[in-house]
């Protein structure tokens, strides 16, 4: 039986070790790095012994890091973070997004700009300045963007954030194709149901949020939602030089979730 299953609060058996050190020495990005999974992010990559430039609208509560006020829906605020981190960049990770539950007719056009401008042109914008910025050091680049199981199965009630994320999903494979000759490698990460503000807006729009979230956790074969520091750990990986011929994949990390039939052993 789960912690969760058991109503005990969920704790990660497997922490992540502070004294392990496989980013030191690189100059890392990590846009959304306010709250949530870019929160997780940048405190992970610190503790590696990354320099960390956190890039968001709000300031991060992240010691150790530099803060870069930025939009990444602005071609040039994106253009000006990637200055700031000076001469060499080796990693960015490409975190921030929004979500709106809505069904495609709910949509209005507003919304659509929204989750598209940041979700998918704020994606865009910062990998290809990260994209010319590693073109012309001598040094490799590693390009990590944040997408979503979304992406490649539709989350109830969530169509432009769904298209958005297919979106990022593509683009990350595109960028890999196009600049692995040029030293620079493109992942993505796909979180499942990830314990942040986004999941919780998602079961706001139940009749009963608990019910909801009790569903959901119970929809995951290990009995849990993940955890921001679920993500981070594949992120360093896929930051460091341990994953050097890594290239063009999207990583699903969601507890199983999306690994199973729709048939379960409740139904019977």
């Amino acid at each position: 039986m789960s912690p969760l299953s058991a109503g005990l609060p969920y704790v990660n058996p497997s922490p992540w070790d502070a004294d392990m050190s496989r980013l030191v020495g690189l100059t890392t990005i990590v846009t959304g790095a306010s709250s949530g999974i870019g929160e997780a992010l940048a405190r992970r990559f610190v503790a590696e012994g990354a320099t960390v430039f956190a890039a968001s609208r709000r300031e991060p509560a992240v010691e150790g890091i530099t803060w870069i006020e930025t939009d990444v829906t602005s071609a040039t605020s994106c253009n000006e973070l990637i200055a700031a981190a000076g001469e060499t960049l080796d990693v960015i990770v490409n975190n921030a997004g929004v979500q709106i539950e809505k069904t495609i007719t709910e949509t209005t056009d507003e919304d659509y700009d929204l989750v598209m401008d940041v979700n998918v042109r704020g994606v865009f914008n910062c990998c290809r300045a990260a994209v010319r910025q590693m073109q012309a050091q001598p040094s490799d680049g590693s390009i990590i963007n944040i997408g979503s199981v979304a992406g490649n199965n539709a989350d109830h009630g969530m169509a432009v954030y769904n298209a958005s994320k297919g979106a990022v999903h593509a683009l990350t494979r595109a960028i890999a194709t196009d600049h692995g000759r040029d030293g620079i490698r493109c992942n993505a990460i796909s979180p499942g149901w990830i314990l942040t503000a986004l999941a919780d807006a998602a079961f706001e729009q139940a009749g009963n949020p608990a019910a909801a979230r009790a569903a959901a956790e119970r929809r995951h074969p290990g009995g849990r939602m993940g955890t921001p520091d679920d993500i981070a750990g594949l992120a360093v990986y896929l930051a460091s030089p341990e994953s050097s011929f890594v290239s063009g994949s999207c990583y699903t990390i969601d507890g199983g979730l999306t690994a199973q039939s729709p048939i379960s052993p409740d139904d019977f």
